[in-house]
C-alpha cells in the first residue's frame, strides 16, 4: 500500500481530488487530499505560503510511511517546500501543470500577465483574498493573496527526493508551464508526461493522472 497526499490548485479544495482520489483508493492505498487553510468553509487569517507549505509537512509527519506528493499550479508550491523540509518523507512529487519554484520565486513571479491581472481584480474588494474566475467551480473559494505573492524560502534539499515528474497540460493557451515542460524534459532527473487537456487536469484527465501515480507505488 502506498501513501498519497494531494495538493489542489488555487481556490480549490480537496475535493479537486475527489475523482482521482477514489481511484487510488481503490487499489487499496492510503489517500490525503487536503483542503488549506483559508479555503474551506471557514476563513482563515495572516494564511501565507509558508502557512500552507507548514499543513503539509504536518501531514507527512502524521504517519511514517513516505509519502507521494502530488500538486496541481499552486500546489507545486506548497509541495516543493515541504519536500525541501522533509525529504526523507517524500517517496515521489508529481507536478500536474503546477509551479516548480526556485529560491526567492513567488507565485507572481512566475505567473504570466494575465494571470497577475487576474490577481489584483480578485482582490480588490478587500485586498487580502483573490476571488475565484467565474468559470471555476462553484465550490471554489476566494485565495488568500498572500500565497501568491510570499517568495519561498529553499535550502534545495527537495531535489533530494529520487522521484520527480511533470504533467503538462498542452491542449490550452497562456500555459505559463510550456517553457517548464520543455527544459525538464531535457533534464534525466526527471519523467515527462503531456497530455491533451486544459489545465485543470484532476477534473480533465483523472485517469490520466491516476495512472501517472500509481507509477510510484
Amino acid at each position: 500500500m502506498a501513501r498519497f497526499i494531494l495538493v489542489p490548485g488555487g481556490w480549490h479544495g480537496g475535493w479537486a481530488f475527489d475523482t482521482v482520489g477514489d481511484a487510488l483508493l481503490r487499489e487499496g492505498h492510503d489517500v490525503q487530499a487536503l483542503t488549506l487553510s483559508g479555503l474551506g468553509d471557514e476563513p482563515a487569517s495572516g494564511t501565507n505560503l509558508e502557512r500552507h507549505i507548514d499543513e503539509v509537512v504536518q501531514a507527512l509527519g502524521a504517519r511514517e510511511t513516505p509519502a507521494v506528493l502530488a500538486g496541481h499550479s499552486y500546489g507545486g508550491m506548497v509541495i516543493t517546500g515541504a519536500a525541501d523540509q522533509e525529504p526523507s518523507r517524500v517517496r515521489a512529487i508529481v507536478y500536474a501543470d503546477a509551479y516548480v519554484p526556485e529560491h526567492g520565486e513567488s507565485v507572481w513571479a512566475l505567473a504570466g500577465p494575465a494571470y497577475r491581472e487576474r490577481f489584483i481584480k480578485g482582490a480588490a474588494a478587500d485586498g487580502l483574498n483573490c476571488a475565484p474566475p467565474a468559470h471555476l467551480d462553484r465550490r471554489c473559494r476566494p485565495h488568500p493573496i498572500a500565497t501568491f505573492l510570499q517568495a519561498i524560502a529553499l535550502t534545495g534539499n527537495w531535489r533530494l527526493v529520487r522521484s520527480k515528474a511533470f504533467i503538462a497540460a498542452c491542449g490550452w493557451e497562456g500555459s505559463p508551464f510550456v517553457d517548464l515542460y520543455q527544459r525538464l524534459q531535457a533534464d534525466p532527473g526527471w519523467a515527462t508526461h503531456g497530455l491533451d487537456c486544459a489545465h485543470d487536469i484532476p477534473r480533465l484527465a483523472p485517469e490520466a493522472l491516476t495512472r501517472i501515480l500509481l507509477g510510484y507505488t
